[in-house]
């Protein structure tokens, strides 16, 4: 399988989200999304703020060009609204591997059905379409908010990685690491699935 192959251009719909594939043109509306809660300004995540919007958007779609990420605006689909962004990234061809990451929504859409929504979407593409071996999620050690929604989701720790990288202060990043693997998606899908109808 090419790397041409694992990762194509595609929209998800499921419940009021609409993922779709991001575009230059979204810049303003993500500028939107994250004044609602001003996000940016939480030290853990890397949610664009406009000095680094357009840095934000040229990676992930360069990132798409070469094949290892394929990044979605965020639309809630009763209102049309742009409300957030993720990405499959890191993405692994040969071994089937990919990481979801990059996900922030708007604060007013934090702690609804969005996220669990999104997820299921993106999972179900990985695992049934894409035939994923492994998906991954990593968060910043300090980003408690995530580290629980991703064990939520059912993904199990694999583990820390220590001074993983440096942030954009200049600090060392310790990133948790998360996944779900193929043969535990069926009982996943099934308890997302089940948390969506109650």
């Amino acid at each position: 399988m090419s790397e041409g192959q694992y990762l194509i251009e595609t929209e998800l719909q499921a419940g009021e989200v609409l993922l779709r594939p991001l575009r230059i043109a979204d810049k303003s509306a993500l500028l939107a999304a994250e004044a609602d809660g001003n996000l940016s300004q939480l030290w853990y995540t890397s949610v664009p703020n406009a000095a680094a919007i357009d840095q934000y958007v040229d990676t992930a779609l360069n990132d798409q060009q070469r094949g290892v990420a394929l990044p979605f605006a965020v639309i809630h689909k009763p209102s049309g609204q742009l409300i957030g962004s993720t990405r499959y990234c890191n993405a692994d061809p040969l071994n089937r591997r990919l990481e979801i990451g990059h996900t922030w929504y708007a604060k007013s859409y934090q702690r609804t059905a969005v996220n669990t929504q999104t997820k299921l979407l993106l999972l179900s593409y990985a695992f049934e379409s894409l035939q994923s071996i492994a998906v991954e999620f990593r968060t910043h050690w300090h980003n408690h908010a995530s580290r629980a929604a991703i064990a939520r989701l059912g993904a199990k720790q694999d583990g820390v990685l220590r001074h993983h990288c440096v942030d954009a202060q200049g600090r060392f990043r310790d990133t948790v690491v998360f996944s779900i693997i193929q043969a535990e998606w069926p009982c996943v899908k099934q308890a997302l699935e089940y948390k969506l109808q109650r």
